[in-house]
């Protein structure tokens, strides 16, 4: 099982389009998260820095320049999924990745913030 810790740069990437307004808060996360074609268009065109923002969590063994690298992806390379916050939050959970689930928690909790807001 990976080593991860979380992606600083991912959680400020989220947390700027949640205020930003850039979220969906109705979908399924099964039909929502990226799918291996569109990781691939999204590293060629923004290369492993904009295709990492998308993940909360990095895994320091992986080489960076590969997709095992990123982990906890949240939104579909256009706005974050409130769906993908939880699943993110889920799986750190029964992983014992408590940094990340924390990370995903404190999101999920702007999210709700700034919807209550608006």
């Amino acid at each position: 099982m990976p080593t991860y810790r979380v992606n600083d740069d991912g959680v400020t990437k989220a947390r700027q389009l949640i205020d930003a307004g850039q979220y969906v808060l109705d979908s399924g996360w099964s039909d929502a998260q990226p799918d291996s074609a569109g990781e691939n268009a999204q590293i060629e065109r923004h290369g492993y820095d904009g295709f990492g923002q998308w993940h909360l969590a990095l895994d320091d063994d992986a080489g960076r320049d590969t997709k095992e690298h990123y982990g906890f992806v949240y939104g579909d390379f256009q706005r974050v999924h409130r769906s993908g916050l939880i699943a993110a939050k889920q799986r750190a959970a029964q992983n014992d990745h408590h940094d990340i689930e924390a990370a995903a928690d404190d999101l999920l909790n702007r999210l709700d913030e700034v919807r209550a807001d608006g």
